[in-house]
């Protein structure tokens, strides 16, 4: 075998090469193994896990405990390894000398709305504060979540059943009501023929209406645009869900505004923050809109609200109460206030609501079942038992 002499380069001898060698094949990136290996997407902390952690950092840190100190007392022996390794690197960042809210921004666990929170109890030097709001706050929200997915969840999966019960009497048993009256040379007329029409058509297309509505349901869940889309065209024919939603969403950023100006983060910033709570909803834009308005035209921030938002317009008015008597703080509060209690109510009126309307789909599909499965046995009782004579 030949080898080349070394020759001198900038940085030294250049490596030997070796002739007739092969050359090195290089790593196929984009193979099998390398997909599988490959990291998925760091995902947000659940609302009840985050609730958990800010209440007891918020807890340690009111009793003098520093931060660093107070989230190693809080990890251990804390049986969730995700939430012990996010916050260990928080830790270990802040111990560097790193801003407590970078710290949580680069874990990936957490928002922009909870790490620019973070922040605004940093900078004011009320973090304790600050953890213990966002506990109360997506406390909150979490509890709101819960009823309306027991006031959804529940009748949704009561008219599932149903339905299936349906297909089921549809497709099995009325098919073998009908072979028996075949079998006795009897021939179905008036309301039976139509129910056992009404068979035929199930039979032929219930295969295809399932998988129907669960490409609709599995659009709906994967597409916000589209959640977006019939949310709104129900709001515009509804008026309890319009208010029910317009208060929740209200409500969110309003705590959201509310929590971090009464930390000493200005009105546009805090209103730009607060927009990530609304996230995938129209607010978000509007409210971007209004604090750019309100920032760079010097427009009062009632009126950029009133103009660039669709905000309530008891919103922009109390807000404008606020800017002229000085008390923005007390007029968010307020407002809080009132959308909490108002949007109690209008979930209790929802829910009253929907189960009324769950019972009258129930009793019409029970009603169905029941005359399609059981009515043509009554209707051609007298030609079977002559058949069978």
């Amino acid at each position: 075998m030949i080898s080349s002499t070394p020759q001198k380069t900038g940085s030294g001898l250049a490596p030997l090469k070796t002739i007739g060698a092969p050359p090195a094949a290089p790593p196929k990136s984009g193979s099998l193994l390398a997909a599988l290996n490959k990291p998925g997407k760091t995902r947000h902390f659940s609302k009840k896990v985050m609730v958990d952690i800010f209440r007891g950092l918020g807890s340690m840190l009111k009793a003098q405990i520093n931060t660093a100190d107070a989230i190693k007392y809080y990890t251990n022996g804390l049986p969730n390894k995700p939430v012990v390794d996010a916050l260990m690197k928080v830790r270990e960042d802040i111990i560097a000398g790193m801003n407590i809210h970078e710290a949580f921004r680069r874990t990936g666990r957490f928002n922009d709305t909870i790490v620019g929170l973070i922040q605004a109890g940093s900078d004011s030097g009320q973090l304790h504060y600050a953890f213990q709001a966002l506990s109360e706050r997506l406390k909150s929200e979490l509890l709101f979540s819960k009823k309306i997915k027991k006031a959804v969840a529940m009748p949704i999966g009561i008219i599932t059943v149903l339905i299936g019960a349906f297909i089921a009497a549809q497709v099995k048993i009325v098919p073998q009501i009908e072979g028996m009256m075949k079998g006795l040379k009897s021939k179905p007329d008036g309301f039976t023929a139509i129910l056992f029409d009404i068979s035929h058509v199930v039979q032929s297309s219930w295969f295809i209406f399932v998988i129907v509505v669960l490409a609709i349901v599995v659009t709906i869940i994967v597409s916000p645009h589209v959640r977006n889309t019939i949310l709104s065209f129900l709001m515009s024919r509804w008026r309890l869900l319009r208010l029910l939603v317009m208060g929740l969403r209200q409500m969110t950023f309003l705590a959201t505004i509310k929590l971090l100006h009464s930390n000493g983060i200005n009105l546009a910033k805090s209103i730009r923050i607060s927009a990530n709570s609304v996230k995938n909803t129209p607010f978000y834009q509007e409210l971007i809109n209004a604090a750019d308005k309100y920032e760079n035209s010097g427009v009062p921030l009632s009126t950029a609200f009133a103009k660039y938002t669709s905000v309530d317009p008891q919103v922009s008015h109390m807000l404008a109460i606020g800017e002229k008597s000085a008390s923005v703080d007390t007029q968010l509060e307020m407002l809080c206030e009132m959308y909490d209690e108002d949007t109690q109510n209008y979930m209790d009126t929802f829910t009253a609501v929907l189960s009324f309307i769950v019972l009258i789909i129930a009793m019409v599909i029970i009603l169905m079942v029941i005359s399609g499965t059981y009515l043509p046995i009554f209707l051609m009782g007298p030609k079977l038992m002559q058949g069978a004579g």
